[in-house]
């Protein structure tokens, strides 16, 4: 479990730039969408293909209805190949601006590690990582790397909303009890999931009353302690994920991808999560 541990904070931390650097927002202006939460949304949920935004809605989970509804449209912009084939564009820039240190020899490595895991996956119940494993890999050696580890960050996604659902945390309560352990920024959380007040509030009651937080909306022992275990609820369902490469390959190709999340941590690319 450590391992999967491991592994999944370096797929997750190789895969989060593409919502953060301006090439992104550069990319879709070259389509015709310069606002944000379109572009997000087009961007991430292009290897679906042209589904309507309720879609988009269910496999994104954390989002509230208002902020994912603002997507409609997108397909008539552009269609999901030219989203998805931007996205490939953007990521290879940024990667290449921040000047991301993996040789021809390491991405390899990298490659001879991730593919058979992505190649073993059951898709079952994982629609946005059943769908990016759909997509064909592109040219560039480092951009169809970063799409492999996509495809398995997608997949930890997928497993992690099943085991929210699980434990009955709604979609807005998740992002309540996220911000209250410091996960993630509050602002932050509230502009991109645009939860109204009323909704806010709402969840923040509920988890008063199974005591996860108090009433200051501070986190109770008990609700850090929930947290936690749903994380290892998550950790103990991609374990099958890695059997391919076991632990040590799993260690391994964190290891080999870490230079993408530490280049663009050196560029400054984060200083908004914090």
């Amino acid at each position: 479990m450590t391992a999967v541990r491991e592994v999944s904070l370096a797929v997750n931390a190789a895969h989060r730039f593409i919502y953060l650097v301006p090439e992104s927002e550069e990319e879709a202006a070259t389509l015709g969408v310069t606002a944000s939460r379109p572009r997000y949304f087009a961007f991430r949920a292009a290897a679906l293909g042209a589904v309507p935004w309720q879609v988009v809605l269910a496999t994104f989970y954390g989002f509230s209805p208002r902020s994912v509804r603002q997507m409609a449209g997108v397909w008539d912009v552009a269609p999901p190949e030219r989203w998805q084939a931007a996205r490939f564009a953007a990521a290879g820039r940024a990667m290449r601006r921040v000047g991301v240190p993996l040789t021809a020899e390491q991405i390899a490595a990298a490659r001879s590690l991730i593919d058979p895991v992505v190649a073993a996956a059951d898709h079952a119940g994982k629609p946005l990582a059943a769908a990016n494993a759909s997509v064909a890999l592109p040219a560039d050696p480092l951009v169809a790397l970063w799409q492999q580890i996509t495809v398995l960050r997608e997949w930890r996604g997928d497993a992690h909303l099943v085991v929210l659902a699980d434990n009955r945390l709604g979609p807005c309560d998740c992002n309540v009890l996220q911000t209250a352990t410091g996960r993630l920024p509050l602002g932050l959380v509230r502009t991109t999931r645009q939860w109204s007040d009323e909704e806010w509030a709402g969840a923040t009651a509920r988890l008063v009353a199974r005591g996860w937080l108090n009433a200051d909306g501070t986190v109770t022992e008990a609700g850090a302690a929930a947290r936690e275990r749903i994380e290892v609820e998550t950790d103990e369902h991609c374990a099958a994920l890695w059997t391919p490469i076991g632990a040590e390959g799993a260690r391994r190709l964190a290891s080999l991808i870490a230079p993408i999340d530490q280049a663009f941590s050196s560029a400054g690319t984060y200083r908004q999560l914090r």
